[in-house]
């Protein structure tokens, strides 16, 4: 009975998508398919705003932007090309069918679900952890290579736990013990995420006077003078990461949309 509900399910969800595929052909015109990037776009910027990534004058240039170009959409027209899409129809059986597939070579439809009594006991274990880590750093020689190991993880344990005050001051305490420039860079990116862009400062600039080419401690150097009011200074600072970084760097493409922000 289990697998005919599956399947009732997987079918009732391909309605809809079946439905449009059939539906009578429509003009689109320019300015409507403009019209929802634009609005795809201050939405993006929204969201970078919400998760502290772009705010200040930085958020206001871009919204800006993106509200000149969608005043200035053009009224062009485009056909919508039902051909196109007819061409994906066979796909809206296979998927479910590809999914159900996988699901019997690597599924466990037996395994029990994990009732909030057993999600609490897991955390609460968790938490007895955590205090006996605590415990046994407050009897070592915080300068010891073994209490760095602990800070560490300690901090990735809190930062998991979603608690990035207390991950922070872990990774402190590791790096007061040994300055890494890779722990310190997660440091900066932690702190600038939860808006302590002062605390960041001194780390970031220790880690580039050790690391003066990494890309990602020059990028959140960028960051850290654009929040900071200085947007001639962060596009220097971008600029010439883009100019030192191969043409398939991972990173050129959040590098370049910052940019595009600063006003």
């Amino acid at each position: 009975m289990i697998w005919i509900a599956i399947l009732l399910l997987a079918l009732a969800a391909m309605v809809p998508i079946i439905a449009t595929l059939f539906r009578p052909v429509v003009t689109r015109g320019r300015r409507e398919a403009d019209l929802a990037l634009y609005r795809a776009q201050l939405a993006e910027l929204e969201r970078e705003a919400a998760a502290g990534r772009l705010e200040g004058e930085s958020l206001r240039a871009a919204q800006v932007e993106v509200q000149r170009r969608l005043l200035q959409a053009p009224e062009e027209t485009t056909p919508n090309t039902r051909g196109r899409a007819l061409a994906f129809l066979p796909l809206v059986f296979l998927l479910p069918a590809a999914g159900i597939a996988l699901y019997l070579v690597q599924g466990a439809p037996d395994m029990p679900s994990a009732p909030h009594r057993e999600r609490a006991e897991i955390a609460a274990r968790d938490d007895a952890l955590l205090n006996q880590l605590r415990e046994r750093l407050a009897g070592l020689d915080p300068m010891s290579e073994t209490a760095r190991q602990g800070f560490v993880m300690l901090g990735d344990a809190e930062r998991t736990r979603g608690n990035g005050a207390a991950a922070a001051e872990a990774w402190r305490r590791a790096l007061a013990a040994r300055f890494d420039v890779e722990l310190a860079g997660d440091l900066v990116e932690m702190e600038i995420a939860r808006g302590e862009f002062v605390a960041a400062g001194p780390i970031l600039l220790r880690a580039l006077a050790e690391a003066p080419r990494e890309p990602k401690l020059r990028f959140l150097l960028g960051v850290i003078e654009a929040e900071a009011g200085h947007p001639e200074r962060a596009r220097a600072t971008w600029r010439a990461l883009l100019a030192d970084s191969p043409p398939d760097a991972p990173w050129r493409a959040l590098v370049e949309r910052r940019l595009g922000a600063l006003p």
